[in-house]
């Protein structure tokens, strides 16, 4: 992706940005940042009201039902969504290092998570993105699901559910494109960052980043994204990722 000046995209009064899995640690970077612009921002997840729960698709249609008739309430206009959810390890659930070490358990919450609950974000809540103007949905994804950049092996669920991630995010570009050719759907690539999922690894030696900068560097990217750029795969610099 080019660095090209960034368009003037004037925040109205009545602009609404989601972004769900607020309350961890880079969707929570995320919603600070943006209330520090002075946007207004709506936070959801497993423990808000009304809650986004991906083991629930009633709940994800619930919070989208809510959110439209907040919209209509209050005359505000969808003009980003984030959704900053995944998991690589939870309980018994460890990224596998090894085909041995593969599950049907771990593959489903790993999926579950990563592919499935965004998926359902996708159905019910891009419907609600303004079919006029500017608007970006972004996915938090992860270069490890970049099937041309893996030379190492391992993370099998993980990296599989973000390259599925990726496909589905790039579908969704072009049938949203088809109901607005201002909109943008993009996988962003936050790089290693200082949250509980990162923490387990940053004791080899990883270096991680605070979420304060990653947050802000992933909305310099959407603030800049070109023309032509939707449906893409970029890192938290605005540079494009392999498939």
């Amino acid at each position: 992706m080019t660095h090209a000046p960034a368009p003037d995209h004037t925040i109205e009064t009545t602009d609404l940005t989601v972004v769900i899995g607020g309350t961890g640690g880079i969707g929570a970077a995320l919603a600070q940042a943006l209330e520090a612009r002075g946007q207004r921002v709506l936070v959801l997840g497993r423990r808000t009201r009304p809650p986004v729960d991906y083991a629930s698709e009633a709940s994800v249609a619930h919070s989208a039902q809510h959110l439209a008739d907040r919209l209509a309430r209050h005359g505000e206009v969808l003009r980003s969504l984030i959704v900053a959810t995944g998991v690589l390890h939870e309980g018994e659930v460890q990224p596998e290092r090894s085909w041995s070490h593969l599950s049907a358990e771990s593959l489903q919450r790993v999926f579950l998570v990563n592919t499935i609950g965004p998926a359902l974000v996708m159905r019910h809540f891009l419907p609600l993105l303004p079919r006029q103007g500017r608007c970006v949905a972004a996915f938090l994804s992860a270069r490890v699901g970049s099937i041309g950049d893996n030379a190492l092996g391992g993370w099998y669920g993980y990296r599989a559910s973000k390259a599925a991630l990726n496909q589905l995010v790039h579908t969704a570009a072009i049938e949203l494109a088809r109901r607005n050719r201002e909109a943008f759907c993009v996988a962003l690539h936050p790089g290693t960052v200082d949250t509980a999922l990162s923490q387990p690894f940053a004791k080899t030696g990883l270096q991680v980043r605070p979420p304060a900068v990653a947050a802000s560097e992933l909305l310099q990217v959407m603030d800049k994204l070109p023309a032509g750029s939707t449906g893409g795969f970029f890192d938290h610099h605005g540079l494009g990722i392999p498939w």
